[in-house]
C-alpha cells in the first residue's frame, strides 16, 4: 500500500471517530410529522437540540430525543476519554424516510369500504463534531501549499 493510500485510510478512521449515526426504523408515526420535528434540531448543538425535544409538545418529539440521545452515547462509546463540551457536538444531520404502511379498511356507507393507511418512518441522526481532526488537517495542508508558492 502505497503512503498516500495509507495516509488517507488513517485520516478517514480519524474521521469516523469523530461521528456517531443512530437510527430508529419502523416508528408508527406518519414521516410529515416526524419531518416537521427533526427540521427544529438540524444544525443545533446537541445541547441545544436535548433541550428543543424535551420541550416540545409533539408526539415525535420524545422518538427524536431518544434517538438523539442514543447518538450522543455512540459518540462517547467510540471517544470514551473526551468530552462532549470540548468537541462542539452538533446534529450533522437528520433525515426521516417512509416506512411501511400497515393498510386497512374502515367501513363506509352503503356497504363500501374506505381504506386507510397507518404510515411508519425510519429516522437517521448524524451527530460531528466541529473542531474535528480532518479540518485540521486541510487547512494544515492549505498552509503548506500557500508558503510554497
Amino acid at each position: 500500500m502505497g503512503v498516500r493510500k495509507r495516509e488517507s485510510a488513517e485520516r478517514r478512521k480519524e474521521q469516523k471517530s469523530q461521528i456517531a449515526i443512530s437510527t430508529l426504523n419502523n416508528c408508527p408515526t406518519s414521516p410529515r410529522k416526524m419531518r416537521m420535528v427533526a427540521e427544529l434540531i438540524r444544525g443545533k448543538e446537541v445541547d441545544l437540540a436535548v433541550s428543543i425535544l424535551k420541550f416540545n409538545q409533539k408526539a415525535p418529539a420524545k422518538r427524536l430525543e431518544k434517538v438523539l440521545l442514543s447518538a450522543i452515547n455512540n459518540w462517547q462509546q467510540k471517544n470514551k476519554d473526551e468530552r462532549i463540551e470540548e468537541h462542539e457536538l452538533f446534529v450533522k444531520t437528520v433525515f426521516v424516510d417512509s416506512a411501511r404502511q400497515l393498510k386497512r379498511l374502515r367501513p363506509a356507507p352503503q356497504g363500501r369500504g374506505n381504506k386507510i393507511r397507518k404510515r411508519s418512518n425510519h429516522v437517521t441522526i448524524v451527530l460531528a463534531s466541529k473542531n474535528a481532526p480532518e479540518v485540521v488537517i486541510e487547512q494544515e495542508e492549505e498552509d503548506n501549499n500557500q508558503e510554497n508558492n
